[in-house]
């Protein structure tokens, strides 16, 4: 894994050759110009013979995959900063974190704020909504994910019960201030709201609606995509099980033509066996992403680690309150990515699509085409030992 700046791959044009794309078919051509932006993408068979004169480098990638970076709609922290301990005197650190999840392959993110008081919540979107106008080179903020505080109190998980609220309108209100602009999406429990207003509401200000920490029937789930949410948050976690005689809310969401449901593959959330009955479930509507789910402990080596009042117990890059509940994982984003390629459960590319193309068709952003800024990541699997890799493109050297 290669760390890199966020400048451009080459000071002139480049074209990189015999790569393949998530969702083209064949072996591609992409040409990028000195600006660093993707300008054409063709396949090989149609590139037309270039002058030697043309001011031009070519990376000829052998076969080897190449994408945008990744996308995570759900992390909640890094390098010991949670996003809900934001303040005006700690707000350097998100920019720390920017530039290292753009280390680890991250081109963009919504920082995650997980149940807390409306005041930290409040402070923190303070924090984030001064930092996204002068973002540094690193990660982009895309905006930010509530993850509560309007949760059943039965599927809450590590979530602080003190701190979960009844789903109205005039509650979102309190929760989203003068903030709602940024707010990209928020995780909420359908069944707290009967009177089917909160959805439409958040969908009036532009806010995606994700179901998760949730009871809610299949008959329940429906009703709430039919009124607007299209995303469900870590699909089996905090949520019933799917069972033969009442799928719930999961159920309801794969058969979807429009939902689409973030999971963690870090192989402790969810067992490889059960993603494996996801990925051939969903496989049709293609509605899935991956998710980091990542805690503030993310970079840091084992250990225990302050998490709000309480404490959690970082091993082997999985998170645990005192009681053994889970909480989260220290792992970045492409680990999941690697894991499902190495676990023998997707094909490499499907699994890069579900860490950079699939999280940002969930929240309406072009994936790898022209007019893109060419943050790109060439990924290598290896036969013989069976591991995927990936490194950033503007670390390679360009051959003439």
């Amino acid at each position: 894994m290669t760390k890199a700046k966020q400048t451009p791959i080459v000071t002139n044009n480049v074209e990189i050759i015999n790569a393949r794309i998530p969702g083209y078919q064949g072996l591609q051509m992409l040409l990028v110009n000195q600006e660093g932006i993707i300008e054409q993408i063709l396949p090989m068979n149609k590139v037309v013979q270039r002058s030697p004169t043309e001011n031009l480098q070519v990376i000829d990638v052998a076969g080897d995959w190449i994408s945008l970076g990744g996308v995570d709609l759900q992390i909640n922290g890094a390098l010991g900063l949670a996003f809900p301990d934001l303040r005006a005197d700690n707000s350097h650190l998100l920019v720390k974190t920017s530039q290292f999840l753009w280390d680890v392959g991250v081109d963009g993110f919504l920082p995650t704020l997980v149940t807390t008081s409306v005041e930290n919540i409040q402070r923190s979107l303070a924090v984030i909504a001064g930092v996204i106008p002068n973002q540094n080179p690193g990660a982009k903020i895309l905006g930010v994910h509530l993850e509560g505080p309007f949760l059943n109190y039965g599927k809450r998980g590590a979530h602080p019960a003190e701190y979960l609220s009844p789903l109205t309108i005039d509650n979102i209100k309190r929760v989203l201030g003068d903030y709602a602009h940024i707010v990209k999406v928020i995780t909420l429990a359908p069944e707290l709201d009967p009177t089917d207003e909160v959805i439409p509401y958040l969908r009036s200000l532009g806010i995606i609606v994700s179901l998760g920490h949730s009871q809610a029937t299949a008959n329940e789930a429906q009703r709430a995509f039919a009124l607007g949410a299209t995303m469900v948050t870590h699909a089996f976690n905090a949520m019933p099980p799917l069972h033969h005689r009442e799928p719930g809310l999961l159920g309801a969401a794969i058969i979807h033509p429009h939902v689409m449901c973030g999971f963690i593959a870090d192989g402790e959330h969810v067992s490889p066996i059960m993603l494996q009955i996801l990925l051939r479930a969903s496989q049709q509507q293609k509605g899935l992403f991956l998710v980091s789910d990542a805690l503030a402990p993310l970079g840091l080596p084992d250990g225990v680690y302050p998490w709000d009042s309480r404490q959690i117990e970082v091993k082997n890059g999985t998170a645990r309150l005192a009681d053994g509940t889970l909480s989260g994982t220290t792992l970045p984003l492409l680990v999941g990515v690697q894991n499902l390629v190495e676990w023998g459960i997707s094909d490499v590319e499907t699994a890069i699509s579900l860490a950079t193309e699939a999280p940002r068709q969930a929240i309406g952003l072009p994936g790898i085409s022209p007019t893109q800024p060419a943050n790109l990541l060439r990924w290598r699997w290896d036969e013989a030992t069976k591991e995927l890799t990936w490194e950033r493109l503007n670390q390679l050297t360009v051959n003439s």
